[in-house]
């Protein structure tokens, strides 16, 4: 059975806690994503080590194997989203299905080792590019091809609400 595809919009959980996975916007800021980021892929590496990660909850519902290499591919995402709002004005974001991304890429049969070694790298890179935002670039726009528009700081926040919701997704309750 294949997965519904996700069609919510999910920017409102930069104005509100998520109340599916307790996200909160307000408690951190921008100066605290590398730091978050890098944590969230700690927990990844242990969540991909399981030693059932390929299987299926349901058949309708990603395996944490599948969700580990959508937040890979995440960080992959938003990492470039980011440098092209520090080094363009306004960039205009390609869109992207990860529906069709999953089914391309067989997520069911990537390697959880592999998945989190990369997982782990894109992290860093995009975490370590967090860090090189200062007060001036903080406000930088970008826009989202259905027109939604961000700041790196907002960006920041819904590319962390992502990671965070998708360990609820598989069991786990980030601490902070």
């Amino acid at each position: 059975m294949s997965i519904t595809p996700d069609t919510k919009d999910w920017t409102w959980v930069l104005e509100r806690p998520c109340t599916e996975c307790g996200f909160d916007p307000a408690v951190q800021g921008l100066a605290d994503l590398p730091r978050l980021v890098r944590d969230t892929a700690t927990t990844w590496l242990q969540v991909l080590a399981r030693p059932d990660v390929a299987a299926r909850p349901a058949p309708d519902v990603w395996s944490p194997l599948e969700y580990g290499c959508h937040v890979r591919d995440v960080h992959a995402l938003f990492g470039q989203r980011l440098h092209l709002m520090l080094e363009q004005d306004e960039p205009t974001f390609a869109n992207w299905d990860q529906d069709a991304t999953a089914v391309e890429r067989d997520y069911a049969a990537q390697d959880p080792d592999v998945v989190a070694a990369e997982l782990v790298e894109a992290a860093g890179a995009v975490a370590g590019t967090y860090a090189t935002v200062t007060d001036a670039t903080r406000g930088r726009r970008g826009v989202r091809s259905n027109g939604d528009v961000f700041t790196v700081e907002t960006l920041g926040s819904y590319h962390l609400h992502d990671v965070v919701h998708h360990l609820r997704d598989v069991g786990v309750v980030p601490p902070w």
